[in-house]
């Protein structure tokens, strides 16, 4: 199917909150990081997608209606040449927030990443190369931990879009905008209950705590193999 929601905005500007909204208003499903990590063809797609491989779109998105977050949200400009019809959402927040909650959770997943999993399991290497390449690598000129320098691009990256896309087709969101903005730039109804506020960063920060768990259980499990044999 043709998408006919893009979004435009980083990771960690609400996009997780945007995702549930737009399916509630019947834009779902709605492609996502998550998706990419909990779906091995999606993360085949996109790991080719940073190598510079020309994709099919169609395919990629073939059972999506919308598409915000990374990795897709890299794509934005394609994504709107080939659907003319979507319009696009632009998420957005203060970029010293958006940087500090960036760099607490998802920029500590890639770099915590143990590398003997990485090695027994092809797919999560693929996963990790492609988090580099699309989102904290190149994009930042591999200076992401510079707070000032993330800052700038992650503005830059706001004015690039409004420049890129033409007014029509385009609304600047924020969490706090809640349903009303949305709702009459998708021309759909405003829903009865509040807007979804998801903030996974306490979750998240646990799973980053047990990934770098994970970096010592092969020298556990070697010494209490070591402790069975003596």
């Amino acid at each position: 199917m043709a998408l006919k929601i893009i979004g435009a905005g980083f990771g960690r500007t609400g996009t997780l909150s945007l995702k549930v909204a737009l399916e509630k208003l019947g834009f779902g499903p709605c492609h996502h990081m998550k998706e990419v990590i909990l779906n091995d063809e999606q993360t085949n797609y996109f790991y080719h997608a940073s190598l510079g491989e020309l994709m099919d779109w169609d395919e990629v998105f073939k059972d999506y209606q919308s598409a915000v977050d990374w990795p897709a949200i890299a794509y934005y400009k394609e994504l709107a040449e080939k659907y003319p019809h979507a319009k696009v959402i632009l998420s957005v927040r203060d970029a010293s927030a958006w940087y500090d909650s960036a760099r607490g959770t998802i920029y500590q997943v890639p770099l915590n990443f143990p590398k003997w999993i990485r090695k027994i399991f092809p797919r999560s290497d693929r996963l990790m190369k492609m988090m580099h390449t699309t989102v904290f690598g190149p994009p930042f000129m591999n200076r992401f931990e510079d707070k000032e320098f993330a800052m700038e691009v992650f503005n830059t990256h706001i004015e690039t879009v409004k420049k890129s896309i033409s007014q029509d087709r385009l609304l600047v969101h924020t969490a706090k905008d809640g349903w009303k903005p949305l709702c009459e730039f998708l021309e759909v109804p405003i829903p009865e209950e509040p807007y979804p506020w998801v903030n996974d960063s306490v979750q998240f920060k646990r799973r980053i705590l047990f990934i770098k768990s994970l970096k010592w259980l092969p020298l556990i499990i070697l010494l209490m193999l070591s402790a069975y044999l003596i």
